[in-house]
């Protein structure tokens, strides 16, 4: 594997995309829609194609795992791994805490998928050193924006709530899924209201739809409006991901 060493490896300047493999790659359409938004965003000329990934699977004889998609303006690069997600993640659900570090709801570049994403994986990091599975980050109000590698919801009395875009937070192919299949509310949400809600959850494309246990120092024991949805995502993925 050639790389050259363009401004995306020099300065960030460069997307990517994490797609969930399942026989098929999971929401293709839209990851590669998104991806083609921030190249533009970015200035970036080149883009990927369905055809390219399907080729590139096909070569690999990858049918289930990760595809991992980087793109910069010499570089084109496709990487494989396996899902690390397991049963016992959502049989147990995310324990979780508020990041220290806050998030620039003024920055063009959080909501962009770039190759300026180590903030968000040194917080991982931290955070698993702490035996969290995630944070969530604040904005500079203090509003609640997104988890490092996920988006995060809320339910109270079966309605189901999320921050607004404008928080500062990456729009996700699976909070767009969420969306779609379900009434959401898009609203400020604050660490200090938190006790009104009876369950959270957060999403990415590789855990689809996972319990939240706890958040900070509120507990979320209920999961019935999770499973609902989990159902519903089960269709879509052949339900690797669900106990």
């Amino acid at each position: 594997m050639n790389i050259v060493l363009d401004e995306g490896y020099l300065f960030g300047i460069g997307a990517f995309e994490t797609v969930a493999v399942y026989d098929r790659p999971v929401f293709l359409d839209r990851h590669l829609a998104r991806l083609a938004e921030t190249l533009e965003f970015l200035g970036i000329q080149s883009r990927v194609t369905e055809d390219e990934v399907s080729a590139y699977l096909e070569e690999k004889n990858i049918r289930a795992g990760v595809l991992k998609i980087v793109v910069s303006g010499e570089n084109k690069l496709f990487l494989t791994r396996e899902n690390h997600y397991t049963r016992k993640d959502y049989e147990r659900g995310f324990v979780m805490d508020f990041s220290e570090v806050r998030r620039n709801e003024s920055s063009p570049f959080t909501y962009h998928k770039t190759l300026n994403y180590g903030e968000c994986i040194l917080e991982k990091r931290r955070a698993a050193a702490r035996g969290l599975d995630e944070v969530v980050f604040l904005n500079g109000r203090g509003e609640i924006c997104e988890g490092a590698v996920s988006n995060v919801f809320f339910v109270r009395k079966g309605e189901i709530f999320t921050p607004k875009l404008s928080c500062g937070l990456l729009p996700g192919i699976m909070r767009g899924y969420v969306m779609e299949c379900c009434d959401v509310e898009e609203r400020k949400i604050f660490p200090d209201s938190l006790g009104e809600f009876e369950e959270c959850f957060v999403t990415n494309s590789l855990m689809g739809i996972m319990p939240v246990s706890r958040l900070g120092a509120y507990e979320f024991a209920k999961r019935d409006t999770i499973r609902r949805l989990q159902e519903k995502y089960r269709t879509i993925c052949g339900g690797v991901l669900f106990p």
